[in-house]
């Protein structure tokens, strides 16, 4: 452990190591990404009924505290430990962060340990925040807080390690992830599948349309936007290569919009905001592998093939025995398994080494044919841990007395956010306004708060 001088010695000696441009980049980054939190909260409360709004957005933001303290205790050792190993997992020589301050860090030596730390954990946070969406208007709160820290330690930070650990297995095969292909979606999307299995559907069944179609364009907004940091930034530096990282997932994002909305409009006639907003995702989804590694032609052919997939794996699902409220894992599972492949296929080493420093054989795009067995192997082992994994840790937890996952019939009816929370997204309010004949001053004679089966009378006397 790293007595308390020598930290201080490091923190003396960052600023004249690193450049304060690529910090500062980093960390701007990082607020970008937490962005995106309460962005999937928005984008699945407006998707869902009005008497569930309030209940998806306050589990979003308990993802970002309760993987921040997670992170903290040991996940970003267990995922970064320079010391590490295994093939498969790190170890604990950094748990609480010990050590962990100016030193050049794993992910770039542009940056130190203490601004990488913050940066991925952004990432470790938003990732649980979208596997749970699949548990919407069912889950209990309390078990899934709990499911939150046990995923997190046993499914992300165990395929983080893989992809962009000290001596992940996937790394060292060569497999390619700049920004969470493998770690962040396909964990989420399979996860979210494992979870829809064992919570079962919805007592009121699947054809609903979203109660607020402003929430989703919001959270849309919201995650186009902190999805520029979470590409772009994963090059750790203001140069190229992040440039080209952020054009690259734009591009790919609007293509995906306007694929699936012609989609949509090939069968319903109608330019469907909800189609535009499922295609910008799945756009978002397919890139983040590649984002660092791909052109901007590819990137195009990556947002249509990715909105393609995805739109014809959330077709599938009404054929299938599984209830996955907000197409998890249709956009981020097959999204981000597509997106792996693709990666292997339009890969070219030039864009790769638009930062100066990075140096590989491509894929396809540079005749180096071995890339795509090296993405399947990645990507299909990541689904296969993440499903299984957690399908194990909810089978356990739901046969625990008092961590049943799924809320009783009666409160599914009215609705979590009563039920769980207490309080509601959405009040009624009737106020009776009487005027003074002698004045003409207008006063509050009484004020009514209404919800779907709640009333709340308060009166004011003059």
């Amino acid at each position: 452990m790293s007595s308390q001088a020598d930290l201080v010695q490091q923190a003396a000696t960052t600023t004249t190591t690193y450049d304060a441009g690529n910090i500062g980049f980093t960390l701007f980054s990082m607020a970008l990404v937490w962005l995106m939190i309460p962005g999937i909260g928005y984008f699945y409360s407006g998707m869902a009924r009005e008497k569930n709004a309030l209940s998806l957005i306050v589990c979003s933001v308990l993802s970002l505290v309760v993987v921040s303290v997670q992170w903290f205790i040991w996940g970003f050792s267990l995922t970064f430990s320079k010391s590490a190993t295994s093939s498969f997992i790190g170890n604990l020589d950094n748990a609480f962060l010990r050590g962990v301050l100016g030193e050049p860090s794993i992910g770039s030596d542009k940056v130190p340990d203490i601004v990488f730390c913050a940066f991925q954990g952004m990432f470790a946070a938003l990732t649980p925040a979208l596997a749970i969406g699949s548990a919407a208007e069912r889950g209990r709160l309390l078990p899934m807080i709990i499911f939150i820290f046990i995923w997190s330690t046993l499914v992300y930070d165990f395929v983080a390690y893989w992809a962009w650990g000290a001596n992940g297995w996937s790394s060292k095969l060569g497999a390619l992830d700049f920004a969470g292909g493998t770690p962040v979606h396909i964990t989420s999307g399979f996860s979210s599948l494992a979870y829809a299995i064992i919570l079962g559907k919805r007592q009121a069944g699947e054809d609903f349309k979203p109660h607020n179609m402003s929430n989703v364009v919001l959270g849309t907004a919201l995650l186009w936007f902190g999805w520029f940091g979470f590409n772009a930034g994963s090059a750790l530096s203001g140069n190229l290569r992040a440039a080209m990282a952020a054009v690259v997932t734009n591009l790919s994002a609007s293509v995906g919009a306007i694929t699936w909305m012609c989609l949509d409009y090939r069968i319903h006639r109608k330019f469907s905001a909800l189609g535009f907003c499922s295609g910008a995702v799945a756009g978002l989804v397919s890139i983040t592998p590649g984002s660092g590694y791909i052109g901007p032609a590819p990137a195009v052919a990556v947002g249509f093939l990715g909105s393609c997939c995805c739109y014809v794996a959330v077709q599938m699902k009404h054929r299938m025995r599984f209830d996955d409220s907000m197409d998890v894992f249709a956009v981020h599972g097959v999204g981000g398994y597509t997106g792996s492949i693709l990666t292997g296929i339009f890969t070219e080493s030039y864009i790769a080494g638009l930062d100066g420093t990075t140096d590989i054989p491509g894929g396809w795009m540079n005749q180096n044919w071995i890339q795509v067995p090296h993405q399947l192997a990645e990507a299909t082992a990541g689904a296969a841990w993440s499903f299984v994994v957690t399908y194990i840790i909810l089978y356990i937890m739901n046969r625990i007395p008092g961590l049943s996952l799924r809320v009783d019939h009666q409160v599914e009816i009215d609705g979590l956010d009563v039920a769980e929370i207490g309080e509601l997204a959405y009040y009624q309010v009737n106020k009776v306004i009487g005027i003074d004949a002698r004045t003409g001053e207008q006063k509050l004679v009484a004020e009514e708060m209404k919800s779907m089966k709640q009333k709340e009378c308060k009166a004011t006397s003059q």
